[in-house]
This record gives structure tokens, sequence and C-alpha cells, in this order.
């Protein structure tokens, strides 16, 4: 008798936010990694430079003056997406808890915005990261295109894309759908002062 060998292809082995979290627990990756959990496969994020962090920063700042307690405002923190998805937007308001969260990562249906400051990563947050966030039903997702400075606004998830996408030049604002109250210009993230 004789065996048949087929010619089986290899497959991804796709890591779950939960074996995630435990490779954080057990010292596999370290508080200073610069990793997330996109699509069950650890994605190595760029090195942060002076830019992205000043916009960080400044939207931070008018984020939290702007939601006066109706959202928690979230800077660089995960947001679980799926079993298989935890990325760590540069922004996140989120829905109103007391406990800021202390006591579980925020997932999906709890997020009202994320916002990604993109200065070297555009091409990826457009192509990968946003078609996760509308998968999820994130209902809005804005992109801080550094070198245009202009600001990428995206609404309306249906079918794994948004329905709607504008590009705001300095002079435009956008408003956050979930709370209307929240507006940020163009161009007062890119104001220099003295």
């Amino acid at each position: 008798m004789s065996t048949v060998i087929t010619d089986i292809p290899p497959t991804r082995f796709k890591l779950t936010v939960e074996q995630y979290h435990r490779m954080g627990e057990v010292g596999i990756l370290g508080e200073n990694d610069r990793i997330e959990l996109i699509d069950g496969e650890l994605m190595r994020m760029a090195p942060i430079g002076s830019l992205h962090a000043g916009l960080v920063s400044r939207l931070t700042r008018l984020l939290i003056e702007r939601c006066a307690g109706r959202a928690v405002v979230s800077p660089q923190n995960s947001v679980i997406l799926s079993d298989v998805t935890e990325p760590q937007p540069d922004l996140s308001l989120l829905r109103w808890r007391a406990d800021d969260y202390m006591s579980a990562v925020p997932v999906a249906p709890g997020t009202r915005l994320v916002i990604e400051v993109a200065d070297s990563s555009l091409r990826y947050d457009r192509n990968v990261k946003l078609r996760f966030y509308a998968e999820s039903g994130v209902p809005e997702m804005w992109i801080i295109d550094a070198r245009r400075q202009q600001l990428l606004v995206h609404g309306e998830p249906v079918d794994g894309s948004y329905r709607n996408s504008q590009a705001l030049p300095a002079g435009e604002a956008a408003a956050c759908n979930a709370l209307p109250q929240v507006r940020i210009e163009a161009g007062e993230l890119f104001e220099t002062g003295s």
C-alpha cells in the first residue's frame, strides 16, 4: 500500500487578542514595544517623531477641553476591534465611563471616534487600518495628514468601508457626529505660535 502525499501549502497562524495580551503579561512584549495586533499579525509601528508627538499632544489638549466630561479622551491606547485585531490609535474618543476604562480595554462599540496621525504612515492608515475600523463599526475615523496639513474625515461605516469621506484643508472644521461640540479645524492643528 502506498501513501499519497498531497502538496499542502503553509498557512499563517493568527494570534488572538487573548494571546496578544498574554504575550505582554509574560514579558514577551514589553511596555515600550510599539506593536499592535492587526488581523492576527503583530505589526511594528514606526518611531514617533516630534511632529507626530506634537500633533497628538495638541489634539489631546483640544479634545479634553471640548469634550468636558462627555467622553473619555484616550491617547495612544488600544481598542479591541475583533478577536484578532487590537490597534493603538493615536487618539480615541470613548463612551463616557467614570473609571476611564481602568477595568477593561475599550471595544469598538464604545468608540465614538478614532484619530490616526500620519506623518510616515498615511498609506498604512488609509489602506489597512481604515478598513478594520469600518468593519468593526467604529462610527468615525479621522486621519491627520501631517505632510499635506489636512484632516481626512471618514464616517458612516457600511459593509467594511466608510460611506462618507472628505479631505478638509486649513480653514475647514470637522465635527464628531456623536459629539457635535467636538469640532477641530484643520489649521489649528498646525499653528506654531510664538
